[in-house]
C-alpha cells in the first residue's frame, strides 16, 4: 500500500520508451517529442507539459504546472526505440503515415532516422490484414519473449538507460477471452512453452517487460496485460501496469456527453455511432475479428456510465451501434459521426448530432507522451499492479477483480490528480468548499 507523501526518487539518467509497432501513432509521437524539444512546436493535448493542479484551498491560488509539482522525467532525457513488422527507419515511417507536414518532419529528421525498428514477434493469426519481413522467428513463443528481452537489453546497454518503459502502439489484434492459459504466471508460461494459441504477440512483449521489471500500457483493445497472470507477474516484480486502448475520438466525446445527460438525468433511447479513417488502423479493423476486439471497448463506454441499473427508466433499453468503415482517402483523419436520441421532462425526445472531424495520431500522441511519463513516475514511487489513476488515457480501462472500471472523464481526471496530490502529501480535493460559508 503506497503511504500519503511517498518518497519519490528522482528521475536522474535516461529513461527508455520502448514502442511496439513503429507506425503513425507511435511516430507521430517520437516526432512531436523532437520538435517540442527544439522548439518549434507546443505539446497541446498533454496533461504533464501544459495541465495545472490545485493544492489545498481555492483562497490559496496555489496552481502550479503538474511537472513542477511531481518529479517528471525531461523530455531531453527520452531515447526511442521499439519493434514494427516493416523495415522503414521512424521518419520513412512518418512519410508514408502521412499525418505530419513533411516541413516539420525534415526539422527532426536527423533524430528520427536514427531509429530503426527490431524485428518484430507477429503473426497473421492475430492481425489478418497486415503481412511485413520484419518478423522474428522462434521454435516457441518463450523463445521469442527471450528474444525482446535481448533487444531490451542491447537498447539499456547502449544508450546507458536508467530506466525503461513500454507501451503497446501495434494494431489492434484479433477478438480473445482470457482462457485457461492466461490464469496464472505458471500457467502462462508453459503455454508460452508450448506455442498455445491464446497468447497472442503483445502479451509476449508484455511478459518480456514485466519480467525485466518495465513498466506497460497497452494502447490497443487487445487483452495483452489485462489477465490473471501478467496482473500477477506485475506485482511479483513490483512493476505497474495500465491500459486499454487509448480514449482518442468518438469514445472520448461519449465520455465527455455521457456524463452530462446522466448528471441532468436526461433520458437515452439510442445512440448510433459510425467512423471512417484510412490508415493502417482501419484497414487492421476492416476484418471482423479485429474490429470484434475494437467493438467490445466501444461498447463498454455507454453502460459503465450510465448505469441502467440504477437508472432504469432512463438507461434500460437503449440501442447503442458502433459501424467503423474502412475508407483509404481520409488517411489518419478519422471522421466520428454520432446521433443520439434523447428525452427530457415528461419524455419529449430531443437529439444530439456531433460530426467530429478528428486526427487520430494527434489526439493519440500526447496520451502517449504522459503515459510515459506518469508510468516512470509511478514506478520511482514503488507503485505496482493495474494503475486504475491512469484510467484518463482509456477507453477500456483496467480495473481490480470485483469493481466496475469508471469511464467518467472528469472523475477520472479527479482521480488522477489527487493520486498525485496522494503521492506529495497534499489535501485531496473534494469541492465540497462549505468552509468558505461557516
Amino acid at each position: 500500500m503506497v503511504q500519503k507523501g511517498v518518497k519519490i526518487e528522482g528521475p536522474s539518467g535516461k529513461l527508455g520508451v520502448l514502442i511496439p509497432g513503429l507506425g503513425a501513432v507511435s511516430t507521430t509521437f517520437i516526432a512531436g517529442v523532437e520538435a517540442i524539444k527544439k522548439k518549434i512546436a507546443q505539446p497541446v493535448g498533454s496533461l504533464t507539459q501544459l495541465g495545472t493542479i490545485r493544492l489545498g484551498k481555492r483562497t490559496e491560488r496555489r496552481v502550479p504546472k503538474i511537472h513542477d509539482f511531481v518529479p517528471l522525467a525531461s523530455l531531453d532525457d527520452l531515447v526511442f526505440g521499439g519493434w514494427d513488422i516493416y523495415e522503414d527507419n521512424c521518419f520513412e515511417s512518418a512519410v508514408k503515415a502521412g499525418v505530419l507536414n513533411p516541413s516539420l518532419l525534415d526539422t527532426v529528421r536527423p533524430q528520427i532516422e536514427k531509429i530503426k525498428p527490431w524485428p518484430a514477434v507477429f503473426s497473421q493469426e492475430y492481425v489478418k490484414r497486415l503481412q511485413g519481413p520484419n518478423v522474428k522467428s522462434a521454435k516457441n513463443k518463450m523463445e521469442l519473449a527471450e528474444q525482446v528481452m535481448d533487444d531490451i537489453e542491447q537498447f539499456r546497454k547502449r544508450h546507458n538507460l536508467a530506466r525503461l518503459v513500454m507501451v503497446w502502439c501495434g494494431s489492434t489484434e484479433a477478438y480473445m477471452k482470457a482462457g485457461a492459459a492466461h490464469a496464472s504466471l505458471a500457467a502462462f508460461e508453459r503455454a508460452l512453452h508450448a506455442n498455445d494459441p491464446s497468447i497472442a504477440p503483445s502479451m509476449v512483449y508484455a511478459y518480456a517487460a514485466l519480467s525485466k521489471r518495465i513498466p506497460f500500457a497497452n494502447g490497443a483493445p487487445n487483452l495483452t496485460v489485462d489477465i490473471p497472470a501478467l496482473t500477477e507477474l506485475a506485482q511479483e516484480k513490483r512493476v505497474p501496469i495500465c491500459g486499454k486502448d487509448f480514449k482518442t475520438g468518438q469514445t472520448l466525446m461519449k465520455t465527455v456527453i455521457a456524463p452530462g445527460l446522466k448528471s441532468r438525468m436526461l433520458g437515452l433511447r439510442g445512440w448510433f455511432s459510425t467512423n471512417i479513417l484510412g490508415n493502417r488502423d482501419g484497414e487492421v479493423l476492416d476484418d471482423p475479428d479485429s474490429f470484434k476486439t475494437k467493438e467490445e471497448s466501444k461498447l463498454s463506454v455507454l453502460d459503465q456510465i450510465l448505469q441502467p441499473d440504477l437508472y432504469p427508466e432512463l438507461y434500460r433499453d437503449f440501442t447503442h451501434k458502433v459501424r467503423i468503415h474502412y475508407y483509404p482517402p481520409r488517411g489518419d483523419n478519422k471522421e466520428g459521426w454520432d446521433n443520439i436520441d434523447i428525452y427530457g421532462w415528461l419524455g419529449y425526445p430531443m437529439q444530439i448530432k456531433i460530426n467530429f472531424l478528428c486526427r487520430d495520431s494527434i489526439l493519440a500522441a500526447p496520451i502517449v507522451l504522459d503515459l510515459v511519463l506518469f508510468l516512470d513516475l509511478a514506478q520511482r514511487c514503488g507503485m505496482r499492479g493495474i494503475q486504475e489513476w491512469l484510467s484518463f488515457y482509456f477507453k477500456s480501462p483496467m480495473h481490480a477483480t470485483g469493481l466496475y472500471p469508471e469511464h467518467d472523464l472528469f472523475i477520472q481526471l479527479m482521480k488522477l490528480k489527487n493520486t498525485l496530490r496522494y503521492l506529495k502529501g497534499e489535501d485531496l480535493i473534494t469541492h465540497l468548499g462549505m468552509e468558505y460559508y461557516d
